[in-house]
């Protein structure tokens, strides 16, 4: 079982926080080269990504559930209830692929031509869309290894696959959307090529971790079927609220950029360049998230209920610390981070002061999801799915009002952020003190 002390905590956050960063790479990437190719290939990656990744929240959601059963496991000290888990999982992950393939081949062009007032721009969403689409099949398997290294702190084989991924989709983007030599000049349609390729890399990479890696001497994962329609039931019981409760937020987030393209002008593009910076404030916080969740799990699952406090306060200590290091030029120097995705001088000068009116969010949210992620740990996923539900409605009853009633500037429409993180973090703060989860232990004192 992981040691809770802070250098051990490190050795399993920091991989992931680089694994963080490297996908924020892939994104600053992928926007960088496009707003410098059109205007259109710029705006209909972003939102088109947006799509996309409320749709990747599948195979997240999924994940996630996988990770915190085995990480029970591992705590429990149940070898063949890993592999159980395991198997349960590529198997329900296989199938939201098919579901989801369909979905985007099938069903996307007409939703996107409702919802999306430029026809042209929804033309150049649906193109990305449906080459984004083959990754699903890598995010079978790659979401099903992944979440069993997270279980058991295996963390930097995480990170050399997002490297991969990182390095191989800044190569191809390079000669896929300009077209240089034999390539052909792609585009928006050789970013989306660019980045499933990468993710097809990584996927192969951690195949061979899998395969030829010591984990399956500890674990039976290839050694017998331990697949039942009781593990796959439980697998949906925890997996299926982190589903809900992912594409709920990206959802949410996902209308709230479709408001901001219909209040028209420039808004939309520098409100994505928000988007893109938001990933760097997000990397301790999600690395420190999935961190949180094995060390909540595993201790819960060894019923050590006392030490989940201690890790609470020191995964917060740790969040914040980190965030001031990565996240203080949104106050000081702003304008530098936006000229990583954009170099128009108007757009660089409209989005900074974006990124100063929503940086204290950040420090909130950094705070809250040590919170929601202990929840999560413990199992308790369908609560985090009802949080999750009044966060985003109170974020959306705010944006429509900040928006369509009210017509705010630009600026201060994105102060829903603070509705969001703040609604989130009390709330689950609230629940973590008062209610009583094994009807024995309050773990939260």
């Amino acid at each position: 079982m992981l040691d809770i002390r802070y250098k051990s905590i490190l050795t399993v956050a920091l991989p992931m926080m680089l694994s963080g960063f490297i996908q924020s790479v892939i994104s600053i990437t992928d926007a960088a080269f496009l707003s410098r190719f059109s205007k259109l290939a710029y705006d209909a990656s972003g939102s088109a990504g947006l799509w996309y990744i409320t749709m990747y929240m599948v195979f997240i959601g999924l994940g996630d559930g996988a990770q915190i059963a085995m990480a029970q496991k591992v705590g429990e000290k149940n070898e063949r209830g890993f592999a159980a888990v395991f198997q349960s999982n590529f198997v329900i992950l296989f199938i939201g692929a098919i579901l989801l393939t369909l979905l985007v081949q099938i069903g996307m062009p007409a939703l996107m031509n409702y919802l999306v007032t430029n026809h042209e721009l929804a033309g150049a969403e649906q193109s990305f869309l449906e080459i984004r689409s083959y990754s699903f099949w890598a995010a079978t398997i790659t979401i099903s290894i992944q979440a069993s290294y997270l279980a058991v702190g295996k963390t930097t084989l995480v990170l050399i696959a997002s490297l991969i991924a990182a390095i191989s989709n800044i190569i191809l983007d390079y000669f896929f959307i300009f077209g240089i030599g034999p390539f052909p000049r792609l585009g928006l349609e050789g970013a989306a090529i660019a980045s499933t390729s990468a993710e097809f890399l990584a996927m192969l990479f951690l195949l061979g971790t899998l395969i030829g890696g010591k984990l399956k001497k500890h674990y039976p994962v290839w050694k017998a079927n331990f697949i039942t329609k009781f593990q796959l039931k439980e697998n949906l019981k925890i997996g299926v609220p982190l589903l809900f409760q992912g594409m709920v937020a990206l959802s949410i987030w996902t209308i709230f950029f479709i408001w901001i393209e219909q209040m028209g002008g420039d808004n939309l593009t520098v409100s994505l360049n928000i988007r893109y910076i938001y990933f760097l404030a997000f990397i301790p916080i999600w690395g420190f998230a999935a961190a949180t969740k094995t060390y909540i799990a595993q201790y819960f699952g060894a019923k050590e209920f006392d030490q989940i406090p201690i890790i609470q306060r020191r995964m917060q200590l740790l969040t914040v610390c980190f965030l001031i290091f990565t996240f203080h030029g949104s106050v000081f120097y702003p304008e530098a981070l936006i000229r990583l995705v954009s170099d128009d001088s108007a757009h660089v000068a409209k989005s900074a002061e974006i990124l100063r009116v929503v940086s204290g969010s950040i420090l909130i949210y950094g705070m809250g999801s040590v919170y929601f992620q202990t929840i999560s740990g413990i199992g308790k996923t369908r609560i985090t799915f009802l949080v999750e539900c009044l966060a985003t409605t109170l974020y959306i009853v705010s944006a429509y009002l900040f928006i369509k009633v009210w017509h705010w500037p630009i600026k201060w429409v994105w102060l829903v952020e603070y509705v969001y993180f703040i609604t989130m973090g009390l709330t689950s703060f609230l629940y973590l003190k008062w209610i009583n989860h094994n009807k024995e232990q309050i773990l939260y004192e």
